[in-house]
């Protein structure tokens, strides 16, 4: 059972790159008996932006995610970090199983490596559709990025894995890194245009690989380290533009925390679909103890 004081809580980093860096993602197997108000409070105290509730009773888990301001319908990064507990509680070095979260049930994969315990899960169908002049123009305004940062052979578009967010593309890693946005702008806007947030990138000359910043005041994060399903969005959108099927992606820069994300993109009878990826590393288990990993 999980105690109401935080206790159990387990911290991966998910989605390091070389076992360094990723989000801090707080782990709970979950009391149902739990209000929504005490889940918020845990993860307040546990000190992450996120925090990953596992139902663990049956043979699917089902997974739910809380930031300090409320319940999210999914979250990308927080389901890397909940299989990689539930692969090293099982102690086993590999596992295939069946997640449910927001009313959805999908596949996942959680593999031990040399270098962490790697994680995939189906992302399913992505919907992507052109964001209006208006919106976009307010959005860009809220983020202070001008018209001649844009890259000039991609546009802004609005993609939803259940969710929507807008992906922004930008010219240059300088202009990424650079970008200061007026986040409680920013947020009023995505919540009057019902975005999660903005997910800012850089492509590299052949596509298969970007930098990226995401931004969800909305949603009460300023700033991300890491978005894995903005990822799995953009791997839906390049694939849609321009027929690229993978791309790896670097975060967390600006937080001093280097994280990587990966996603491919496929064609299926229900649109656009997109798995996801990372690598994660378990930092602590209840009571701050070292868990290790699994054999």
């Amino acid at each position: 059972m999980t105690g109401t004081n935080g206790d159990d809580v387990t911290i991966v980093d998910a989605c390091t790159r070389r076992r360094e860096g990723g989000s801090p993602t707080a782990v709970l197997i979950d009391d149902i008996t739990l209000s929504d108000s005490t889940r918020r409070a845990i993860v307040r105290r546990a000190g992450t932006s996120h925090a990953a509730f596992v139902d663990d009773a049956g043979t699917t888990p089902t997974v739910r995610f809380f930031t300090a301001h409320g319940e999210l319908t999914n979250c990308g990064h927080g389901t890397i970090a909940a299989q990689a507990v539930l692969l090293h509680r099982r102690r086993i070095r590999e596992h295939r199983l069946r997640q449910r979260t927001g009313g959805r049930t999908f596949d996942t994969t959680a593999i031990q490596r040399d270098d962490g315990i790697e994680v995939w899960f189906d992302q399913g169908p992505v919907e992507l559709q052109d964001c209006t002049a208006a919106g976009r123009d307010s959005i860009l305004a809220a983020l202070n990025i001008r018209s001649n940062d844009m890259a000039t052979d991609d546009a802004p578009c609005v993609a939803s894995p259940g969710t929507p967010r807008l992906l922004v593309p930008v010219r240059t890693l300088p202009t990424l890194l650079s970008i200061r946005p007026d986040l409680r702008r920013l947020a009023a806007e995505c919540r009057r245009l019902g975005f999660l947030g903005c997910f800012v990138y850089t492509l590299s000359p052949t596509r298969d690989a970007a930098a990226a910043r995401m931004f969800a005041p909305a949603i009460g994060v300023g700033e991300d380290v890491v978005n894995a399903n903005s990822t799995g969005c953009l791997a839906a959108h390049l694939f849609a533009t321009h027929g690229h099927s993978s791309i790896e992606v670097e975060q967390g820069q600006t937080a001093g925390r280097p994280s990587l994300v990966f996603a491919t993109a496929t064609a299926t009878t229900k649109g656009i679909s997109a798995r996801v990826g990372g690598m994660a590393t378990i930092r602590s288990g209840p009571n701050g103890r070292a868990n290790g990993e699994a054999p």
